[in-house]
């Protein structure tokens, strides 16, 4: 005997019918998220001149009659990928140029070359700071500040392990005398050197240097290497500073790592890349085996050494040394060789 009337069985079955199950929207109407990234066969290469508080400038087009310049952010699966100046980035977006738009980057072309330093010799953590750079112009000045022959030997080091093709520029000249200081890289036929002095800038004669490169400028703080861009670049209106009378050391006057065009009056053009001056480049990211490479004077020398040879002082029957001794090879200039090796002989990671 059943309890329920024909009312209550009426009831029952509604109660159990799905047709009357509410659904709740999604609040936010977006497509389940997937690993998967549109191709962005369209994407524009433009080249990063710079950034700034996590907006990137661009440039844009295949030549200068096609040019925009462009304002840019990354996306967010390249959060974690350095992008730098002298990168050439694919971006999507608005590529008009026009003002107030905004692009994305969303890759980066394969690196003809990456310059980098660290933070000493033992930090492996590499700074990165300019890519597919073609030359390096190391700005030396002859006095205020004094030159510093061993930091000029790291760069040269950095230079080669990425492959660069190394300029030096000594400024100051009408300050004081640089032949001392130059003979410690008589050696290096491949270094072409620039003299500079108040008044008198090779401004010529390194701008066709220049001119089809991609030349990153690095040097010591005070040095006058914003003074050199400004007459290479005028437009470049780079901030230029003095040296501190009582330390003797140079200001930070450029902030962050730029790029401009040169433009030759006859031959073309090339890029200018300044960089903030430092006081320290430290070589943890280097591999010691392009350290003697960098010493082009040394390394025949070297090849005479005993097999396994640290070419340190110490180091038994290093050719070397005995050149040294026999007056064949500048003291200096191997010392410098033996202080970075020194640095360098308890590393494990290579």
């Amino acid at each position: 005997m059943s309890w329920l009337s024909d009312d209550d069985e009426d009831d029952d079955d509604l109660a159990f019918d799905e047709s009357a199950v509410r659904v709740r929207p999604n609040p936010k109407a977006n497509r389940p998220r997937t690993k998967r990234r549109p191709a962005h066969d369209d994407a524009t290469i433009a080249r990063v001149l710079g950034v700034d508080r996590g907006r990137y400038s661009l440039l844009a087009g295949e030549d200068t009659s096609d040019e925009r310049e462009l304002t840019g952010v990354r996306a967010r699966e390249l959060r974690k990928t350095p992008i730098v100046t002298g990168d050439r980035a694919r971006v999507v977006g608005d590529t008009s140029g026009d003002e107030g738009t905004l692009t994305r980057i969303i890759g980066i072309e394969p690196r003809t070359s990456l310059l980098r330093r660290s933070a000493d010799d033992t930090d492996q953590v590499e700074r990165v700071i300019v890519a597919n750079a073609t030359q390096m112009l190391l700005v030396v000045a002859a006095a205020d500040p004094e030159p510093r022959p061993r930091l000029v030997d790291r760069y040269l080091i950095a230079a080669l392990d990425a492959g660069i093709r190394p300029l030096m520029v000594i400024t100051k000249t009408d300050l004081a005398d640089p032949t001392e200081f130059l003979a410690h890289f008589e050696g290096l036929d491949d270094l072409r050197i620039f003299t500079s002095r108040k008044g008198e800038a090779p401004s010529a004669a390194i701008g066709e240097a220049l001119v089809g490169q991609s030349t990153v400028f690095v040097g010591h703080s005070g040095v006058g290497k914003s003074t050199l861009v400004n007459s290479l670049v005028p437009s470049a209106q780079r901030a230029t500073g003095h040296v501190n009378e009582v330390t003797g050391r140079g200001r930070h006057t450029s902030s962050s790592t730029v790029s401009y065009r040169y433009e030759s009056p006859d031959s073309g053009h090339g890029w200018v890349i300044d960089t903030p001056g430092v006081r320290s480049f430290g070589l943890g990211h280097v591999d010691p085996a392009n350290i003697l490479k960098a010493y082009h004077d040394l390394e025949p020398v070297a090849e005479k050494c005993p097999r396994g040879c640290t070419h340190l002082e110490d180091a038994p029957d290093c050719a070397l040394n005995e050149a040294v001794a026999a007056g064949e090879l500048p003291a200096a200039r191997v010392d410098s060789l033996q202080r970075l090796l020194a640095t360098f002989k308890d590393r494990t990671d290579y």
